[in-house]
């Protein structure tokens, strides 16, 4: 047996074993709750056990795990504090951590992808990683005309490991719903089996990372480094020189700080479909650089990993979603619900209550209604309970909604930046930004 396949089999044995440990804590659970235990102190044990395992053996994994992982813990700002506060740190370092591969691994690819002289177009290439990620790593480098760069390559065996977790992760994720309430792994598997050809390849990434550097050349506060090479399982961009990404602004920034950088966030997610035709769709904070200005003024956000891209059929974000949003932010729920059902939100035969609708659609339209908008944890918290408890009214729309299919990755790459937003705690003018970005979202004229 290969070493690939060795791994690739005990990746699965560890997928395989959180369903069954899930089951096996709820036994236990039982047991102390016919003891006398209330259920609430069960449940809360159950579920603070259980996302210990899931999020352990998500980050122990590369490929599609540690894809899922790396989304989760977008997501740890919605989970109860109890669930989520001792592992905060563990989920923190899904998205910036993985084991490196050999160097002379690394010099074959090169050299297989950029060419036998590859040595005299990298002159220079630092033998341990700088980062790593899913389904690759990067070296810092130095181009023949004397730029810094950054070298992506990506992990051999790469293409067979993603689609090995994804399948594991599908059986996975039919039969342990419950893993953690209210975050359903479904979803979020179907969607990286879509994409996981898109995820694999360097020519179609180095695509929309020179689209958006094109973009973004003369913009003032966001910086897209440009693409030097690319191969099959190689990529060269410029090098980005930054002390830290935005995990360390949310692990101890300054409020003036975390405002700043969550307004630039926002401005990006939002100004890059009008000026590509694309969608950046991996906001995790590992892919956002922090850039101190020299004259100690505000810095820039540098924006990396394009791998994960939404290509737009209309050119920029549709303008439904904008006109849509208007309307429930200006809570007129009779108008919403009939531009849900013409969108196809909302089948025609699907009765749903207009009132509960707009209540279910909260998360995303609060912050569109004032002026400047705080972001927290509590908030986040607060909306993720409601509209996943069974005792509340709205819970039952969101099974009655059906998302169209070129909305799946705009509404999750929404989501992920509402949370990472959330972990920031920051306050951002979303309105403003929305009015000036979002097509159809400013009052008709």
């Amino acid at each position: 047996m290969t070493e690939l396949p060795r791994k690739a089999v005990a990746r699965t044995a560890r997928l395989a074993a959180l369903p069954l440990g899930y089951a096996g804590r709820s036994a236990v659970g039982l047991g102390r709750r016919i003891g006398g235990a209330s259920a609430d102190a069960v449940m809360t044990d159950i579920q603070q056990r259980t996302a210990e395992q899931l999020f352990r053996t998500l980050g122990e994994l590369k490929g599609g795990a540690m894809k899922v992982g790396q989304m989760l813990s977008i997501m740890e700002s919605a989970l109860p504090e109890a669930v989520a506060g001792p592992y905060r740190e563990h989920l923190t370092r899904l998205q910036d951590a993985a084991p490196p591969m050999p160097t002379q691994t690394v010099r074959d690819i090169l050299e297989h992808d950029l060419g036998p002289d590859w040595r005299e177009q990298l002159v220079w290439l630092d033998g341990g990683p700088t980062a790593a990620a899913s389904i690759g790593q990067v070296h810092q480098g130095r181009w023949h005309d004397g730029r810094e760069v950054a070298v992506k390559v990506q992990y051999p065996g790469a293409a067979d490991a993603l689609h090995a977790d994804l399948r594991a992760l599908s059986r996975v994720a039919r039969t342990a719903a419950p893993l953690v309430p209210g975050l359903d792994l479904k979803p979020l598997v179907a969607e990286l089996q879509a994409r996981a050809e898109d995820e694999l390849d360097y020519q179609l990434e180095a695509q929309a990372q020179a689209a958006f550097a094109a973009a973004f050349r003369d913009d003032p506060e966001i910086v897209v480094p440009d693409v030097v090479a690319v191969g099959d399982t190689v990529l060269v961009t410029e090098w980005l020189e930054s002390p830290a990404s935005l995990a360390s602004i949310i692990a101890g920034g300054t409020q003036e700080e975390r405002d700043h950088y969550g307004e630039l966030l926002v401005k990006f997610l939002f100004s890059g479909p009008a000026r590509t035709g694309m969608l950046h769709a991996d906001p995790h904070p590992g892919n956002y650089r922090v850039l101190p200005r020299p004259d100690g003024s505000p810095g820039r956000l540098g924006v990396l990993d394009f791998g994960a891209v939404a290509r737009l059929p209309e050119q920029g974000l549709p303008e439904a979603m904008g006109r849509l949003l208007r309307v429930a932010a200006i809570e007129d729920p009779d108008e919403l619900l009939d531009g849900l059902r013409r969108e196809g939100f909302i089948k025609d035969r699907i009765k749903v209550d207009p009132h509960q609708l707009l209540d279910y659609l909260a998360p995303f339209v609060e912050p569109t209604k004032v002026e400047r908008f705080r972001f927290s944890r509590e908030w986040m918290r607060s909306q993720f309970a409601r509209i996943n408890d069974p005792r509340d009214p709205s819970y039952t729309v969101g099974m009655k909604i059906n998302l169209p299919p070129s909305y799946l990755l705009i509404h999750r790459t929404w989501l992920a930046g509402v949370g990472v937003l959330c972990q920031l705690e920051c306050e951002a003018p979303f309105r403003q930004i929305l009015t000036e970005s979002l097509p159809g979202f400013a009052e008709p004229s």
